[in-house]
Formats: C-alpha cells, sequence, structure tokens
C-alpha cells in the first residue's frame, strides 16, 4: 500500500474525512513552505499537495497563478523543491503529493521523475494536464513504484470517460466541484452531492473534492459525501500577504484558518454518526 492508501485505510478505521490543503512550492520561498507544511500537519491537514509552479497553469484561477508567478520570480527550480520536500517530509506524518504539469514531468523523464519524487518523501502526483488517453506510460511507472498517480474528474466529464478515469487513478480521483478554474466561492453547486454519488457507484477508490472549498459551511456540506476535501486558494491568498507582513503572524493565521476548517469537518462527521 502507498502511503496515500494507508491514510484513507485509516481514515475508514476511524470513521473521519481527510483534510487536505494545498500550498504553492516557494511562494514566498521554500523555507516557508517548508514551515507552513509542517504547520498545516499540526493543525490537521492529513495530507498537503504542494503546487509545482509553472508558467503556463491549465486550471488554476488568479489566486494560484499569482503565487507561481511570485515563486518562479524567486528563480525556484524542481531540484531546489525536491530537496526541500525531503528535508521536510520525514518530520510530518501527513503524506505529500505534488500537483504538477505533465510537461514537467516529461521534461525530467518519466521514469526519473517518479524515482526523485519518491526518493524525496513524496507519495503521489496530480497531474491535472495528463489526458487519460496518454496517461498508460506513467500510470504504468508509477504501478510499479507503488506511487499514487491521481487524476481529475470535472461536472462535464461525460459518464463513460470519467469511469475510464477513475478506474486509471490510483490513491484517490479528485473530483471538480465546479466547472472553471480554481478560486474561492462563496457557494457550491448542490448536484455535487449527486455526481460524486454516482462517480461512487463505479469505484473503490477514495473520492476527494476540490476547487471552491473554503469555508466551513462547504465542509459540513460536503463531509457526507467525500473523502477528503481540499482547500487551496483560501490558504494561498493568506501566504500571499507574507511579504508584507511577519511571516509567524501568517503562519499562524493559516494555521488557524485550517484548524477551524478541521474542526468542521470533525463536527459533520459527529453528526453523521449521531444520525446513522
Amino acid at each position: 500500500m502507498s502511503a496515500i492508501d494507508r491514510l484513507f485505510e485509516q481514515c475508514r478505521r476511524e470513521q473521519r474525512k481527510a483534510l487536505m490543503p494545498f500550498v504553492t512550492a516557494g511562494d514566498p520561498d521554500l523555507a516557508f513552505t517548508q514551515a507552513l507544511v509542517r504547520e498545516l500537519a499540526r493543525q490537521g491537514g492529513d495530507l498537503c499537495e504542494l503546487g509545482i509552479p509553472y508558467s503556463d497553469p491549465i486550471a488554476d484561477g488568479p489566486v494560484i497563478q499569482a503565487s507561481f508567478t511570485r515563486a518562479l520570480a524567486q528563480h525556484v527550480r524542481l531540484d531546489d523543491i525536491f530537496h526541500a520536500i525531503a528535508e521536510v517530509a520525514p518530520g510530518v506524518s501527513m503524506p505529500l503529493v505534488t500537483m504538477v504539469s505533465y510537461s514537467i514531468i516529461h521534461r525530467q523523464g518519466l521514469e526519473q521523475y517518479v524515482a526523485r519524487a519518491q526518493a524525496a518523501g513524496l507519495a503521489g502526483a496530480i497531474v491535472p494536464d495528463l489526458l487519460v488517453e496518454e496517461s498508460g506510460p506513467l500510470r504504468a511507472i508509477c504501478r510499479r513504484a507503488d506511487f499514487s498517480l491521481i487524476q481529475l474528474v470535472t461536472p462535464t466529464t461525460p459518464r463513460e470517460r470519467a469511469i475510464r478515469i477513475a478506474h486509471a487513478s490510483t490513491g484517490f480521483v479528485y473530483y471538480v466541484s465546479v466547472t472553471g478554474i480554481t478560486g474561492e466561492r462563496a457557494a457550491l453547486p448542490p448536484q455535487i452531492v449527486d455526481n460524486v454519488a454516482e462517480l461512487r457507484s463505479h469505484t473503490t477508490l477514495p473520492i476527494c473534492i476540490g476547487f471552491g472549498i473554503s469555508q466551513p459551511a462547504h465542509v459540513r456540506m460536503l463531509a457526507p459525501v467525500a473523502d477528503g476535501l481540499i482547500v487551496g486558494s483560501a490558504i494561498v491568498r493568506r501566504v500571499a500577504e507574507a511579504a508584507q507582513r511577519p511571516r509567524g503572524d501568517i503562519l499562524r493565521e493559516v494555521g488557524q484558518y485550517v484548524a477551524e476548517l478541521a474542526a468542521a469537518l470533525r463536527q459533520a462527521e459527529r453528526e453523521a454518526t449521531r444520525v446513522r
């Protein structure tokens, strides 16, 4: 079992859901990213996604795009990111995965990317721009290495294709809650619940929901149907203030925010247990 498989097996035993924060690696620098990962783990994060800065992101909204631009302006490179992850991964219990463009993986070489990522302590990769039709070579490498390859299903993905993506994924299936790009939303579409229920009938993998989740109300809404909830832009927006304010303050505020979401998730789980 991969580290992600073990996480969700533990969540099933404990009848709880995973809280999965996203941060941009290298924004504002890698030392801050390391400190932030440690803080997220302390405050209830179960799995952390590390966005690899890329000059032409596919589905990221302005908040995450801006964070990529800031990191690239600091000349953050993949070698630096792997080195920073290798330093922080042994000290946190939550699995770490990258959100990474396939072009970066392809440029490194598929075998080399997976080997280097595992050596750094990473448990998997989310590759949003990798078509399921073209994912076979990377899937084979990841399966041999027990390295999770997480793929995305969106609200507009045709049913048969969504099933194919779910069958091709390992670790978990990333369900995109809204049509469009990443970013905080005041409200989420109510049809998410039915869409996830339909997808769940075709896969035994955990289904984790991302895009737009930023409030305790969102957590309470989605906890009954999701195995994990992914929070990105709301965290990255808070980190953006690190250049103007003391970094210790930013770390505490982000940690408090994640702790509030974790508390909302635990409350939703308790309510679900009482209903059963």
